[in-house]
């Protein structure tokens, strides 16, 4: 079967495959595998280019009908503050006393006044659990609810509004200006001699 295989079609069947994703990259695998490489996961590996435990995946998924499930949430490096509890248990102890809640209780989040760079300096200090990078630590600040930014008090809300003498509404208060007469450059004057 490999020998009726061209190099355009080979490029045109990797081209697709690269196009799909998952579980339909799998399944059209393991169809060009049976296809064209009688089913052999090695082979096909050879001639098209993809990882034989993609293939033999597949192969397995087309002859149970069983699909497999991805757990793309699982890779990838896990969290600091799940990797070490004490660092999100100390950053809690650092950050809570300098933390305000929101002014107007609109949102959940703590606003603080420290920053990420005097969180790390305090954790130094204290020694007691690993010291991450200062953008690492401002990450684990939002992640934790803290929100670095400068809190505002609130200020009280006017009664009500303040009528401005400059405002075209405001006619009550401020009486119309007399309207200054102007001389014109035709009507002028001779004083009498």
């Amino acid at each position: 079967m490999i020998s009726e295989l061209t190099e355009s079609m080979v490029a045109t069947i990797r081209s697709a495959a690269q196009k799909l994703t998952g579980f339909l990259r799998r399944q059209f695998q393991a169809e060009m595998a049976l296809k064209y490489c009688g089913g052999r996961a090695r082979q096909a590996e050879d001639v098209f280019g993809w990882g034989r435990a993609a293939v033999s995946t597949g192969l397995n998924e087309l002859r149970t009908g069983i699909r497999c499930c991805e757990n793309f949430s699982s890779r990838g490096r896990r969290q600091s503050e799940e990797l070490s509890p004490e660092l999100a248990h100390a950053i809690h102890t650092i950050v809570e006393p300098a933390s305000q809640a929101d002014p107007k209780f609109q949102t959940p989040l703590s606003y603080t006044r420290i920053t990420a760079k005097a969180v790390r300096e305090q954790l130094v200090a204290r020694g007691d659990c690993p010291v991450p990078a200062e953008r690492t630590l401002h990450n684990i600040l939002n992640r934790l609810g803290y929100s670095l930014r400068r809190v505002r008090k609130t200020e009280p809300q006017k009664k009500s509004p303040r009528r401005m003498p400059s405002s075209t509404i405001c006619t009550a208060f401020t009486p119309n200006p007399p309207a200054k007469q102007k001389r014109s450059a035709s009507r002028s004057t001779r004083k009498p001699k």
